[in-house]
């Protein structure tokens, strides 16, 4: 249907053909980027969560949803816990495996900025606040 009638406004079809494998092959190159975690975010304010891709850079939790990036953010983090996904968030995570660990990222104004990973993502979540193994003599 939108091809009809953006060949009727006169917009030729190979350009709205090469708009389109533009920007599946940036979300392509997005996904393969050193430091990449597949991640659900639930915004606040908000009860959906939003599937997308973040990683860490510093203490900034920078994330884009899927697939043609009109939901991003960055979140400036000052603590993060880990938990797990209560039941009647299980269907909404059902993508990420039997265990998805849910990461609750405060920042210093008080938001709260929800994230859940896969179990295998878990410490990549945690970004900078994940816990230190103690130095052993």
């Amino acid at each position: 249907m939108i091809w009809a009638i953006l060949a009727m406004v006169g917009v030729p079809l190979w350009l709205c053909a090469v708009g389109i494998f533009v920007l599946v092959y940036r979300n392509r190159q997005l996904r393969k980027r050193h430091g990449d975690i597949p991640v659900r975010v639930l915004r606040p304010g908000k009860t959906r969560w939003v599937r997308g891709h973040a990683l860490w850079i510093s203490d900034v939790f920078a994330w884009r949803g899927s697939p043609a990036g009109w939901n991003e953010g960055l979140f400036h983090a000052v603590a993060a816990t880990v938990g797990s996904a209560e039941p009647g968030e299980r269907k909404a995570l059902r993508h990420l495996g039997d265990s998805p660990a849910v990461v609750a990222l405060t920042a210093d104004d008080g938001r709260l900025l929800r994230v859940a990973a896969d179990s295998e993502h878990r410490d990549a979540v945690m970004g900078p606040f994940q816990p230190q193994p103690a130095d052993q003599p």
